[in-house]
């Protein structure tokens, strides 16, 4: 079992990065793959999810995100694909406090969770998250598509995202356009 992996980020996908560690590339699932930087040094922390089908690594940039992770993929019926989508909001005290306030409507905003799931989260993990938020790093995107395929990457369908377009703020980094774009598709 994996806890970290320290090395150099060399591709960046709209879901994953690759992160070259001694001479291997580790495909690496993060919810928000535009906050990193090709050719700059990270340390990831790594959950890594085996099944009969299945050997995948998931990263974070913080314990805190990480252990969040771990008590969402806890819930029944939710899984590391599910699961990631929702940390790219970027506010885990965000999601902690709908949790806390039983915010079906809110929960059921992130992508392939429903009425049923929504509450299943509620019942499973409310009075049991305690953790500090994430804070937020300053890369930039260069394009809108980076943004569409980000979203697309995080289960969001086009016809979804391109009304949301138009309302983000550009100038902001990528962190913080991901950001605001997942505010807008959450309404």
């Amino acid at each position: 079992m994996y806890d970290y992996i320290k090395g150099v980020i060399t591709y960046i996908k709209n879901n994953a990065v690759v992160l070259d560690n001694n001479g291997i590339g580790y495909l690496i699932y993060v919810s928000n793959p535009y906050s990193y930087e090709i050719n700059k040094d990270y340390k990831i922390y790594i959950y890594q999810h085996i099944t009969e089908d299945e050997n995948t690594l998931y990263g974070f940039k913080s314990i805190q995100e990480k252990e969040f992770f771990l008590k969402l993929i806890s819930v029944k019926g939710l899984g590391c694909k599910m699961a990631l989508p929702i940390l790219a909001v970027g506010s885990l005290d965000g999601i902690q406090d709908a949790i806390e306030r039983e915010n079906i409507l809110y929960l059921k905003k992130f992508p392939k969770i429903g009425d049923k799931l929504a509450k299943q989260i509620v019942l499973d993990l409310k009075g049991k998250l305690e953790f500090i938020g994430v804070g937020i790093s300053d890369d930039e995107i260069t394009t809108e598509n980076e943004l569409k395929e980000v979203l697309i990457g995080l289960g969001y369908k086009e016809k979804e995202i391109i009304p949301v377009l138009a309302k983000v703020d550009t100038s902001l980094p990528i962190e913080g356009q991901v950001k605001d774009a997942l505010k807008l598709l959450l309404r």
